[in-house]
């Protein structure tokens, strides 16, 4: 590997670091949580809180961190960001009662929904048109690492009981995205719009060859960027269509069955058998699916496209879906056909949606309202995710667990027709060449 390819792929990790303190930090509560409820005596109600800290932290983190890229900058943004992530590690890990525990949790997910929304963008901004597809997935790859570093951990711990470490240890990774940073180049595309030629060129050479520097600047350049956006610009009719697509896919994504998987995944293992904490040490090895087929899913994105890997997926989901669902109201099926079904699922989300919605999103949106447009799929994102995690016990306990898994599968035969009819192929194109396409057919649907 040559000095360019290298520091080129050091440039993209570092940006990539976001996606890495996102997935530990939303999955470390889960093994935190047990020791911390011994230790202050949490109610349900304050346990929810201190769960879904997080979710309206990052509400509000997605719906203010794309303005904020917008106008200062990609790069100072998950600076920020990497700042945010540090206090948040420190103050949740010394939060003496359940109120400061409460309010770092939720300072900690401003930083999380920030994460979500800016680090795809920086990444698709930064990658070349043949590898953004890879490049833009390594966000969703160190979510998923993320997560599993979090499942370890809990593990390590776990006899301890120490739950102050589990939430502090965040704070190694924070520092070395906050200081990595300081060291990137600012997105070539945000220098374009804002500084000038001679910037945005001097970093698409530290990530391109120089045919390709050339080739994407008379991209760029067909592209007319206004320097100044507001939220209504976003609803103009030529860019409605884009955001619908954008909030669309965003929404799928949660309440396509995800979350019910997750959260369900300890009590199908013990119906399988397996002891509670043989159940709780089986997450680790759901992470390494995880892991394993988010690679998968990195390797194929740029070859078989971002629509075909989002149908495939959501095939292999629904039909697990459905199965665990007539399996658990109608027809007993034996314990192995429960788990296949869940590898199932895990497998197929992990290579399609968990990926390339994030890639898909860091793509379509117009040069002049991507850092808002962004901002605004991802704060519907969270919502979403916010709605099925306070509704899920509910929806539980009034139908049951196997009907919600029944109601799942329908939303993701409406979530395959939905990417078949509305979303784009953005597979080996420059983002200014999407954006001419989508802006093209927009006015012959007009005309």
């Amino acid at each position: 590997m040559n000095k360019q390819k290298m520091y080129r792929w050091v440039i993209y990790c570092f940006g990539a670091l976001g996606g890495l303190l996102f997935g530990y930090d939303t999955g470390v509560i889960s093994g935190a949580l047990l020791f911390i409820k011994k230790d202050m005596g949490l109610t349900p109600f304050l346990e929810g809180l201190v769960v879904s800290g997080v979710l309206i932290g990052a509400l509000i983190g997605a719906a203010f961190s794309g303005p904020v890229a917008d106008k200062y900058g990609r790069k100072k943004t998950i600076i920020i960001l990497g700042v945010l992530f540090t206090i948040g590690a420190i103050g949740t890990a010394i939060s003496p009662n359940v109120h400061t525990l409460i309010a770092f949790r939720i300072e900690l997910g401003i930083a999380v929904g920030g994460a979500s929304g800016i680090v795809p963008l920086y990444l698709a901004e930064m990658a070349p048109a043949n590898i953004r597809g890879k490049v833009s997935s390594l966000n969703t790859i160190m979510n998923a690492l993320g997560i599993f570093m979090a499942y370890l951990v809990n593990y390590m711990f776990a006899a301890s009981e120490n739950w102050h470490w589990m939430l502090g240890l965040a704070v190694i990774p924070s520092i070395l995205l906050m200081l990595g940073m300081f060291f990137m180049p600012e997105s070539p595309r945000w220098l374009w719009q804002n500084v000038g030629e001679d910037e945005a060129r001097k970093v698409l050479s530290l990530t391109r060859y120089s045919h390709q520097v050339e080739e994407e600047i008379r991209s760029i350049m067909q592209v007319k960027a206004e320097k100044k956006v507001n939220l209504k610009l976003l609803f103009a009719p030529g860019l409605r269509s884009i955001l619908f697509i954008g909030i669309g896919i965003a929404v799928f994504q949660q309440i396509i069955g995800t979350n019910t998987i997750i959260y369900y995944t300890p009590t199908i293992l013990s119906t399988a058998g397996f002891g509670s904490t043989a159940a709780i040490a089986g997450t680790i090895g759901i992470g390494v699916f995880n892991i394993l087929f988010t690679i998968l899913g990195m390797l194929l994105i740029d070859k078989i496209g971002r629509k075909k890997l989002l149908l495939i997926g959501n095939i292999g989901m629904t039909i697990a879906l459905g199965t665990l669902g007539v399996g658990m109201v109608w027809v007993e099926v034996p314990v192995w056909l429960l788990l296949t079904c869940l590898s199932l699922f895990i497998v197929a989300y992990s290579a399609s949606w968990g990926m390339v919605v994030w890639v898909i999103l860091g793509e379509i949106f117009p040069m002049n309202v991507r850092g808002v447009a962004m901002g605004v799929a991802s704060t519907a994102l969270w919502l979403s995710n916010i709605v099925i995690s306070m509704s899920f016990p509910v929806l539980v306990e009034a139908v049951g667990v196997g009907v919600l898994f029944l109601t799942y599968a329908v939303i993701g035969i409406c979530a395959f027709l939905f990417v078949m009819k509305y979303v784009p192929e953005t597979k080996g194109r420059t983002l200014e060449e999407i954006e001419l396409e989508i802006a093209f057919k927009n006015k012959q649907a007009v005309s």
